[in-house]
């Protein structure tokens, strides 16, 4: 795990967000980044190995190797791994430390092993590094390479047109200026909605794009706007995913609400809840205010639910 001493919880979900997505969507992750090696995988051998704990001898602390994932070319007995870190923020030492990753990682597996780093920071925008080196006057001891992903230095127009559900979620964190941010949104919606993914998928890339696109009450009637644009049957499919985050998230704070105002609630209880409308939800949230029992919560569900 991949976060600087003073990690931060948001900081923390930032790179579980990243693993989750390319755990999810591994392959279609090799698609969009390393289409070459990625056409001549076998989906049927892809293995996630458990997380491996390091000593990071660069900052004298504990690591935590974001993705392990062993593979193997179609045609091919033998298997090889892929090791990816998803690093949220600029590191001068990357490239000796993902050296040090490689050669342990080595040590344990004796595998050939595929190192990538997905940079996923806004700034800086200077190029990063992909490169340790041991080198002398008469000798290179050692040339390591690395494949570097940095998402702000990708242009988001360059994969409005892909059929990849990474690139859905990916480009609501790539080189974005702030007159673009909506139309991003909607574009990342729109190439999601044409994928027809499964619901669960689709939750987990609509939380991605929310997540890294949060936009002002000014940004939402641009990104309204453009959402406008679009054909009926994608139109339609779009609002059925952000009413989805608006109550996912509207559900949330009131269940927070409720156990404070009324205490735990049984599973029953927070079942009706779940199953309430948005609209019902902005109801209860104001009704909520007045209830000083679960009994008050109750009665309303009778009424309401």
């Amino acid at each position: 795990m991949t976060t600087p001493p003073d990690q931060s919880a948001e900081t923390i979900s930032h790179d579980q967000n990243f693993k989750e997505l390319i755990s999810t969507f591994f392959l279609e992750f090799l698609e969009l980044f390393v289409p070459d090696l990625a056409k001549d995988i076998d989906p049927n051998s892809i293995r996630f190995l458990p997380q491996e704990y390091f000593a990071d001898l660069v900052e004298g602390d504990e690591k935590i190797i974001d993705l392990l994932v062993e593979v193997r070319l179609a045609g091919q007995d033998k298997t090889f791994l892929f090791h990816l870190e998803a690093q949220s923020y600029s590191e001068s030492q990357i490239g000796r430390r993902m050296f040090y990753y490689l050669a342990r990682l080595h040590q344990n597996y004796v595998k050939d092993i595929y190192p990538i780093v997905i940079f996923s920071y806004d700034e800086p925008y200077r190029a990063e590094q992909d490169t340790f080196k041991i080198e002398f006057p008469d000798l290179k001891v050692l040339e390591f390479r690395f494949r570097a992903i940095q998402l702000n230095r990708l242009n988001w127009r360059d994969y409005i047109n892909s059929s990849n559900p990474v690139a859905a979620a990916l480009m609501s964190k790539m080189k974005i200026t702030k007159h673009d941010r909506p139309r991003v949104k909607a574009e990342c919606l729109r190439l999601l909605v044409t994928l027809k993914l499964d619901p669960a998928k689709t939750r987990l890339i609509s939380k991605f794009v929310d997540t890294y696109l949060r936009l002002s009450a000014k940004e939402e009637e641009t990104f309204q706007a453009e959402i406008d644009k679009i054909g009926a049957t994608q139109k339609e499919a779009i609002m059925q995913v952000t009413t989805s985050w608006e109550a996912k998230g509207q559900r949330s704070l009131i269940l927070r609400q409720l156990n404070r105002r009324v205490g735990s609630l049984p599973d029953g209880v927070q079942t009706q809840i779940e199953a309430l409308s948005l609209n019902q939800l902005e109801i209860l949230s104001e009704a909520l205010l007045d209830f000083n029992s679960l009994n008050d919560l109750s009665n309303w569900l009778e009424l309401n639910g």
